[in-house]
């Protein structure tokens, strides 16, 4: 359930009987509601210059003045501090009371008042209404009840203000340290795009898209120890292009490269998905062939390789060299030794 879908009395859990509880462990008594409605009216008849007096000793102190910030601001604070102040002496203590007080810390977290400026305008405002008690006329037994009863309901106040606080900043932590876990989360997956796609990019051949020469040796005798396994045979293809350098020198170098590209575009169309297709460099290729003889290499792939080439490329042509051992431990001892040649015309 989201956060929005509850009351801040239900998000902290708070109902009636902790309530009670709270005022219990506090020593709060229905005496001491009591003592507080007597002096209802004389604490309403004289808020208005109460309050006047409290705010020009909070603006006196700098940090409370700058937390403030303007006259629009004061204003609005003296207006929602008569509600605050006359709450005291309505006799009321019950959930909605605290839900108010609970509202109160929610609201000085969110405009950033530090605790200890909330704490000093508390003291003055303790300060003042015990100063009017003390001078109203009454019996000195009953403002003095009043005041007792007073000290327990600030104590009362502040504690479900701070609980408010110290809830919303610790939410505010745990948000911090969710949004942390996401972007860690987030540069791990990055780093590790990141490590798999130049691990991709160190075996490629940039231009053509192809295995490249430092990919060769370690498939190879990855291939040759599968073969011998299964009792397969291997077959190694190696062609280059005729005539590369003239190209490059009559026609340039950028359609020397068209060429390269266009090479490896008819090696993947003849290529199967279980073979293995390199640029070893300059106009150099090779493909491994599994499962695959010097008869099926010549006769299929070669032959495939010659038509595609020849409806792509015109006028390209290529020398090829096959090997294909039956004991492909020899394979490996003699490749790149000699291959039987013919051209593809």
């Amino acid at each position: 359930m989201k956060q929005t879908d509850l009351t801040l009395l239900e998000q902290m859990r708070i109902i009636t009987l902790e309530v009670e509880s709270r005022k219990e462990l506090l020593g709060f008594t229905i005496a001491d509601a009591d003592a507080l409605t007597r002096f209802r009216t004389l604490i309403r008849d004289g808020l208005e210059p109460m309050l006047a007096t409290l705010y020009q000793r909070q603006t006196e102190i700098d940090e409370i003045a700058v937390a403030i910030g303007d006259a629009d601001t004061l204003r609005s604070m003296r207006e929602a501090e008569k509600a605050y102040v006359l709450d005291f002496f309505e006799g009321e203590y019950d959930i909605e009371y605290v839900n108010r007080r609970l509202h109160i810390g929610l609201l000085l977290k969110r405009i950033g008042i530090d605790p200890k400026l909330y704490l000093a305008a508390m003291k003055i405002l303790q300060d003042l209404l015990f100063e009017r008690l003390e001078h109203c006329g009454a019996e000195q037994a009953e403002w003095a009840a009043a005041q007792r009863a007073l000290d327990k309901l600030l104590y009362f106040d502040i504690a479900l203000v701070f609980e408010t606080y110290v809830r919303s900043m610790v939410a505010e932590i745990e948000l911090g340290k969710d949004r942390v876990v996401r972007y860690a989360r987030t540069l791990e997956q990055r780093v590790a795009e990141r490590t798999a796609d130049l691990e991709k990019l160190s075996r490629l051949d940039p231009l053509t898209g192809l295995l490249n020469r430092r990919v060769l040796s370690e498939t190879l005798q990855r291939e040759i120890r599968m073969a011998e396994r299964n009792g397969r045979a291997l077959c190694l293809v190696y062609f280059d292009l005729d005539d590369f350098k003239r190209i490059n020198d009559t026609h340039g170098h950028e359609r020397g490269d068209v060429i390269l590209k266009g090479i490896a575009d008819c090696l993947r169309v003849v290529s199967r998905n279980v073979d293995f297709v390199f640029r070893l460099g300059g106009d150099e290729f090779c493909v491994l062939l599994t499962d695959s003889n010097e008869a099926l290499a010549r006769n299929l792939y070669c032959e495939r390789l010659k038509q595609v080439v020849g409806e792509q490329l015109d006028g390209v042509h290529m020398s090829i060299g096959i090997r294909s051992e039956e004991h492909t431990s020899e394979l490996q001892s003699r490749f790149g030794i000699s291959y039987a040649v013919f051209c593809l015309k």
